[in-house]
């Protein structure tokens, strides 16, 4: 294969920078893989269903030898925290024969065969306590599951780039907001949910304080970030192969207060707060503010305040949720 393969195309994320890259006509050179995919929009690129768990499947996908590899397949926040067994091997294990499969196909190109490998990491590979903003040298020290198969992935990509079998870097992404379609296992999924529920006339349950502060970027920011790793010098990061991305720290009342301004009172009313204490336990662990400099002098852009990520919500996915 030369050309794109997006690892995770069949998730929200994948299949809107599928659609990125092939407004740019990249659907003859794009392949996708998942477990599932949702129902055939008509788009042309190629789609492979498999389960990355299955070393062969990963050994046939680095068999392709893609130039460039979008990996962003992983199960969500809450479903690796009450699924110990599931969140290690899909997002650590996984990832691990991956790339042992690409190595091997490294060797075997006689060391010619060296593909850009994007990783979507998460902030939760960070712990407190926390500073007021976690600058680029903040210790990653992970208090959840996730958090820890994400740590040691970005590690593991680190090292494997630095032998020379890959070129990589790791994108911690801010929590994507708003997520289209329906809810998903995410600990996080409510940031998404009082904003889309209630725009769609649906009632959405908040399940923190409206205190909670945390990190937010928008679906199109999300693609913006992947499409930039891509053709990012990497020799620019020095070593460090892990970046924390740019966003919007904001706390729930705000967020809230931003869909009142953009929707009105008759909106926020489907909100009902209803307090989750195992969602609520796993949310005060996460981080709420970012000095994101070295992502910014590397020209990585997101959003400004919360607004604009409900408005970008509101234009790019709502019209479709009707």
């Amino acid at each position: 294969m030369t050309g794109t393969l997006i690892i995770g195309g069949g998730g929200m994320v994948g299949r809107k920078l599928a659609e990125s890259l092939a407004a740019d006509g990249l659907d003859g050179d794009l392949t996708l893989f998942d477990v599932v995919f949702p129902p055939d929009s008509g788009r042309t690129e190629n789609r492979i269903t498999g389960d990355l768990t299955n070393p062969e499947v990963t050994n046939a996908l680095a068999a392709a030898r893609p130039d460039l590899i979008y990996y962003l397949a992983a199960i969500v926040s809450g479903e690796a925290e009450t699924d110990f067994d599931k969140g290690w091997q899909t997002n650590m294990l996984a990832f691990w024969r991956f790339l042992e499969a690409l190595r091997a196909e490294h060797m075997a190109s006689g060391g010619t065969y060296r593909p850009r490998l994007v990783f979507t990491s998460s902030i939760a590979v960070f712990g407190g306590p926390y500073p007021d903003k976690i600058h680029d040298l903040f210790l990653s020290a992970p208090q959840t599951s996730y958090g820890a198969q994400k740590a040691c992935s970005e590690l593991m990509l680190t090292d494997f780039s630095r032998k020379g079998f890959v070129d990589g870097i790791s994108i911690r992404l801010p929590t994507i907001c708003v997520r289209p379609g329906k809810p998903n296992k995410a600990a996080s999924g409510f940031f998404s949910g009082i904003i889309r529920e209630p725009l769609n006339g649906k009632e959405a349950i908040l399940p923190v304080s409206t205190s909670v502060r945390h990190w937010h970027a928008s679906p199109r920011a999300a693609v913006g970030f992947l499409r930039h790793s891509a053709s990012l010098d990497l020799d620019r990061l020095e070593g460090r192969r892990a970046l924390s991305l740019p966003g919007v720290s904001c706390t729930v009342e705000e967020q809230i207060e931003a869909l009142r301004d953009v929707a009105g009172n008759d909106v926020v009313n489907l909100i009902r707060h209803e307090t989750d204490e195992a969602i609520s336990k796993i949310v005060a662990m996460w981080p709420r503010d970012f000095d994101p400099a070295r992502a910014l002098d590397l020209g990585y852009r997101a959003e400004g305040n919360f607004r604009e990520i409900i408005e970008i919500y509101i234009k790019d996915d709502l019209p479709r949720a009707s």
